[in-house]
């Protein structure tokens, strides 16, 4: 069964960083598309960036260049580097993973089978 924990959501300043973690089980991380997605209240859950079965990276426009994904121990650990955080940032963020590699919809939530519980990152001005 596949199980993905998030953690290192928390508060901070515009202009700080924060790295997200996710703890991946169940799967062997090469057969699997994984990503990030955010979602604020009263908004759609928006994919921000995701690493595909080829170790490519994708990056939403709204955070490329701020924020980096990586993946470490044979894919069983997902990271999600932010850095310059800004208030439009605040949003619970969640990892989730997917075995459908398709780079078109690599950012689309309704590609992705499992989904994390969510961590909060919450940004002030």
């Amino acid at each position: 069964q596949v199980q993905l924990v998030e953690s290192g959501g928390g508060s901070v300043q515009a202009g700080g960083s924060l790295r997200l973690s996710c703890t991946a089980s169940g799967y062997t991380g090469s057969n699997y598309c994984v990503g990030w997605f955010r979602q604020a209240p009263g908004k759609e859950r928006e994919g921000i960036s995701a690493i595909d079965r080829a170790g490519n990276e994708k990056y939403a426009d709204s955070v490329r260049g701020r924020f980096t994904i990586s993946q470490h121990n044979a894919a069983s650990t997902l990271y999600l580097q932010m850095n310059s955080l800004k208030p439009e940032d605040t949003a619970m963020y969640y990892c989730a993973a997917t075995p459908t590699s398709l780079w078109q919809s690599l950012l689309s939530a309704a590609r992705y089978n499992y989904w994390g519980q969510g961590t909060q990152v919450t940004v002030s001005s």
